[in-house]
């Protein structure tokens, strides 16, 4: 496709990787490619752009350089925009950079998109009344830890422990979840189910823990996002389900990172992300 030449820039401070000089980087990556940042928007000190405000300048190319829950806020409030988005990994884990350049760093991402090796693509996301999820979905009593990782973010020592034993207790005595339709997996339920987007549906992952030790390793693996790392069994690909709360409570859920609550019932589908992507990983 024809090199981008112009595009707007979203940051977060916040995120993971926007510290230690990431940002100037950047910065000079767009510069030695003739790649121009006509603005910066600084997220959440300054709103995230409109499709009108980005047409409005003649701008058909965001990039955002934050975390995966500041992107799932950017790409789904610009669906229907006639434009393209350019993931860069400015966050901790990057899930979604890597769906769409594989482990490519901003240097290399960028010398695709100057030299026009990319492709738009709208992938597959996971989709409930709370909204969508990019990168991946969690949900049951195990996403009580995003709680813990908010007060790591912040450096807050007490909040942390307080934080952490709520999480423990949450997740060890909440109400379960389990899959309604089909009726699949242990029907005493799992305190966390992982739905993982793909072209090929939705993958979905249970993890269960025998002990607090179990439930510690694994609230572990949540902050880090790296939730294979704990006992769990693969339930299967899916296009729609239905989950439940084994004891009729709201289910908790976290899209992209962020936390929020369904019923005790709940739809989950697969479905196409309704903007452009611009994807520069080999197999898109």
């Amino acid at each position: 496709m024809a090199p981008i030449d112009t595009i707007w820039l979203v940051l977060n401070a916040r995120s993971g990787s926007n510290e230690d000089g990431a940002i100037a980087e950047l910065r000079e990556h767009c510069e030695r490619r003739n790649l121009s940042l006509a603005r910066e928007i600084c997220f959440p000190d300054e709103d995230l752009p409109t499709a009108s405000e980005l047409d409005a300048a003649g701008i058909d190319c965001l990039a955002v350089f934050t975390g995966d829950g500041t992107l799932n806020a950017a790409i789904t409030g610009l669906y229907g925009w006639s434009g393209s988005i350019l993931v860069l990994p400015g966050g901790t884990m990057n899930l979604l950079s890597r769906r769409m350049h594989g482990e490519a760093e901003c240097e290399e991402i960028l010398d695709r998109i100057a030299s026009g090796a990319f492709r738009k693509v709208r992938p597959q996301i996971a989709r409930c009344e709370a909204g969508d999820a990019l990168a991946g979905l969690l949900s049951g009593p195990g996403t009580s830890w995003a709680s813990v990782r908010e007060a790591m973010r912040d450096f807050d020592i007490a909040a942390l422990a307080e934080e952490t034993g709520e999480a423990l207790a949450e997740t060890t005595g909440g109400a379960f979840v389990r899959l309604r339709n089909p009726e699949l997996g242990s029907r005493e339920g799992y305190p966390m189910i992982e739905f993982t987007p793909s072209h090929r549906g939705l993958q979905l992952d249970a993890y269960r823990a025998q002990d607090p030790g179990d439930f510690l390793r694994q609230g572990w693996a949540l902050l880090r996002r790296r939730f294979r790392e704990g006992p769990h069994e693969r339930l299967g690909l899916f296009d729609e389900l239905e989950l439940e709360n084994c004891e009729d409570a709201p289910i908790g859920v976290l899209l992209d990172g962020e936390p929020a609550t369904l019923g005790s019932r709940a739809t989950f589908s697969v479905a196409a992300c309704e903007v452009d992507l611009l994807a520069t990983a080999h197999g898109y």
